[in-house]
């Protein structure tokens, strides 16, 4: 994914709207999505940086997760003489995006699947290489993006240790021998979407009976993880980069077959910003940043040490070399 403009889609303002489940099921405190109604643009303060390709406003959604990479981006930028600042939660994707567009904001991290359905509600594509590729094509010319991070934020099935011990889980397929014994966990919209539980049967074999279906409308939060610790339910449907995955060793099945989209972190900003430099600055941060790495940031803040996101931002960019010129 290159950083140019695009000059052969139009702005597709017609498109602005919720996209998807996933999106509205990823409101928590550390979705890939953003979720809430807040968003500091609408109390003032200044704007984007203007015409100044060197001043960056890097702003961030309204969740966790966001402001830590929205920090790191912003300290990597400085470090190789950028004059870069924050504007943090500003709301969802239907916020920051035209932030980005008009210019209230010059940058910002996102995720590709949903940025994907975004601007193309009828996308298909579900591999990163694949998603990668059609967001390049579906981003108006006042958008550009850089290389697509290794770190995903995404939908999973997860299992406790013991499960996949006993049943010898590694990859989603391996749950459909055993599908009529598990009790299935993940908000109410799970049962019903095609990349729920339809597309766990239609790609994997994994027919969860009805009946075994329990919805817990909290978007894969902590009444999901109790119950599935618990042992109330077998599976369930968290995000890949939740901390009470590590926190509780449970296990993420892999997705091999793509059941659902990829959502690696992406930097996207504003087409008049674009240049060299800039590009490398994020190449090198979304070089860095793994799904692993994305999880000890999410422990490091919402874990038992409590970092601000921005002290962990700026002790990860340290720790990485990213607080030196990039070569």
């Amino acid at each position: 994914m290159n950083t140019t403009r695009r000059t052969r889609h139009p702005r597709r303002g017609s498109v602005r709207l919720a996209t998807t489940a996933l999106v509205a099921s990823a409101a928590l405190a550390l979705s890939a999505c953003g979720g809430g109604a807040s968003n500091p643009l609408s109390s003032g303060g200044e704007g984007g940086s203007g015409g100044d390709t060197n001043a960056i406003v890097v702003g961030s959604a309204n969740f966790t997760e966001s402001e830590i990479i929205a920090n790191i981006y912003a300290d990597a930028l400085r470090a190789n003489g950028f004059d870069a600042s924050t504007r943090l939660s500003i709301g969802s994707r239907e916020a920051y995006i035209p932030a980005v567009q008009d210019g209230s904001i010059d940058l910002i991290p996102d995720y590709t699947g949903n940025l994907l359905l975004y601007l193309d509600p009828e996308a298909t594509a579900t591999a990163s290489d694949e998603v990668s590729a059609a967001l390049t094509e579906a981003l108006p010319d006042d958008l550009s993006a850089s290389t697509p991070a290794p770190a995903e934020d995404k939908d999973a099935v997860v299992v406790t240790r013991e499960t996949a011990e006993r049943w010898n889980l590694t990859n989603i397929s391996d749950l459909a021998p055993y599908a009529g014994e598990v009790r299935f966990g993940g908000p109410p919209e799970f049962a019903e979407r095609p990349v729920g539980l339809p597309g766990l049967r239609d790609k994997y074999g994994v027919d969860i009976p009805a009946a075994n279906f329990v919805p817990i409308s909290d978007g894969g939060g902590p009444a999901t993880v109790a119950a599935l610790v618990s042992g109330e339910i077998t599976a369930a449907n968290l995000f890949t980069t939740t901390p009470a995955i590590v926190e509780n060793d449970l296990v993420a099945l892999a997705d091999p077959d793509n059941n659902f989209p990829a959502q690696n972190v992406v930097p996207v900003y504003n087409s008049s910003k674009a240049s060299d430099k800039l590009t490398a600055v994020l190449n090198a941060v979304s070089e860095k940043l793994t799904t692993v790495e994305l999880l000890a940031l999410n422990q490091e803040v919402s874990g038992a040490n409590k970092t601000e996101p921005a002290a962990a931002a700026s002790a990860w960019v340290a720790e990485q070399g990213l607080d030196k010129p990039v070569q």
